[in-house]
């Protein structure tokens, strides 16, 4: 009889947020009249930018032309894409990335968990917490870890707590590590990280041999000039550094799905015989056997973001999620909440009030003003007690949430 991985068993039930849509799903079944918004998934909501829009168009009408038609493209990417990458958002930064080095994919949420598979099960595997749920769960399925404990956490890795008294920034492990993922700026906590901390994680990778998933799916939204976009912005990050971008949360892309990882030529880790191999290489190799590259007509809508006009609407975008995070932050402040992250980031990340459990808190605001969040408890332990708000939405159901909560909410 045919046999299943048993890691998958290891896992909860429902992932955090197919439990969040059942348990809407059942209100709102129950109450047909209210008038829900939800404000917890980050899921954009407003158009794609109209430069992504007409490229994708022309590249649809070249498809049904012999002569431009496109069949399999490369499963790296387009060059004149990765190119268009490399000049603007990494060496326009001081960041030494090839277009070489670049990969293109349909999200980084698949890159993070498949790129585990170049990895070795004997590493030592490092994650804040709280932290994106994909991270740990990608880790269960392919068995780098043991079971739960009482506390939720998963036997073989390693948890760096993130709170307020740390400024949600983890500390520095002091044993050995090998796989650390980090998140600037920070889903869900919205915390962002200096240059002085990124180079404190750096040199302790360099000396330990480490490798850093650095995603920064959210780094369009980095408004302070003092704060780093990419972790290779820092001095000696091609040698211990994988990083992961998304044009879902600057573009819009989230249905129409394209991302980009970088894996530096000069990123080596060890094979069982203690030689040194390029990761380069083996996320080629995967890449070219596993994935047949994003389609054509995407591809030429992501590379209209690096346009003159691609880049005023994606300012735009961004600036207006940002404005939702602003008033989300403040109302809520103003209603007596302690409230962090919203700045340089899309996401709020609230303190629930008189000892309420995150999912207490999560159903309480469902029933009383019909506005849906995010439990911090479903990112991880130390989540519990906090609240995670999205400013993807319109800025309508963005005021008229605040509204109803600085209004009838009783915390």
């Amino acid at each position: 009889m045919a046999t299943i991985n048993d890691n998958y068993l290891k896992l909860k039930a429902g992932y955090l947020f197919p439990e969040i849509a059942r348990r809407v799903n059942a209100f709102a079944e129950a109450n047909s009249n209210a008038k829900i918004i939800r404000l917890g998934i980050g899921d954009v909501t407003e158009p794609l930018p109209e430069a992504c829009r007409t490229a994708m168009i022309k590249a649809v009408e070249e498809m049904g032309d012999r002569n431009t038609f496109k069949g399999y493209g490369p499963e790296q990417g387009y060059a004149w894409l990765r190119e268009k990458i490399a000049t603007q958002d990494f060496q326009a930064r001081g960041a030494d990335i090839d277009a070489s080095e670049i990969f293109i994919s349909d999200g980084s949420k698949c890159d993070t968990g498949n790129i585990l598979e170049i990895f070795g099960h004997d590493n030592i595997i490092a994650v804040t917490d709280p932290v994106y749920p994909v991270y740990v769960d990608t880790n269960v399925m392919v068995g780098n870890t043991g079971n739960t404990n009482d506390k939720g956490e998963f036997e073989g890795l390693v948890y760096l707590p993130i709170t307020a008294d740390n400024n949600f920034t983890a500390e520095i492990p002091s044993k050995k590590v090998d796989l650390i993922y980090l998140c600037f700026p920070n889903n869900p906590t919205g915390a962002t990280a200096t240059k002085e901390y990124l180079k404190a994680w750096v040199d302790y990778a360099k000396a330990n041999g480490s490798i850093i998933f650095f995603d920064a799916a959210y780094e369009a939204y980095i408004t302070d000039p003092s704060i780093p976009h990419s972790i290779y912005e820092i001095e000696g990050a091609r040698e211990v550094a994988i990083e992961f971008r998304s044009f879902s949360k600057n573009a819009g892309f989230t249905g129409t799905r394209c991302a980009l990882t970088v894996v530096p030529k000069t990123l080596t880790a060890k094979a069982a015989d203690g030689s040194d191999v390029e990761l380069w290489k083996l996320w080629n190799r995967r890449q070219s056997t596993k994935f047949n590259g994003v389609s054509y007509i995407v591809q030429r809508g992501a590379e209209a973001v690096y346009s003159e006009e691609g880049q005023a609407q994606i300012k735009e975008l961004v600036n207006f999620y940002l404005e939702n995070a602003k008033i989300i932050r403040e109302k809520l402040t103003a209603a007596g909440l302690s409230v962090y992250g919203g700045v340089n980031a899309p996401y709020v990340w609230v303190k629930t009030p008189n000892d309420l459990s995150s999912w207490e808190f999560f159903d309480k605001l469902l029933q009383t003003v019909n506005v849906v969040g995010t439990p911090g408890s479903g990112f991880g332990a130390a989540g519990e007690g906090y609240f995670r708000i999205s400013a993807f939405n319109s800025r309508e159901n963005v005021e008229e949430a605040m509204k109803r909560i600085t209004e009838n909410f009783k915390v």
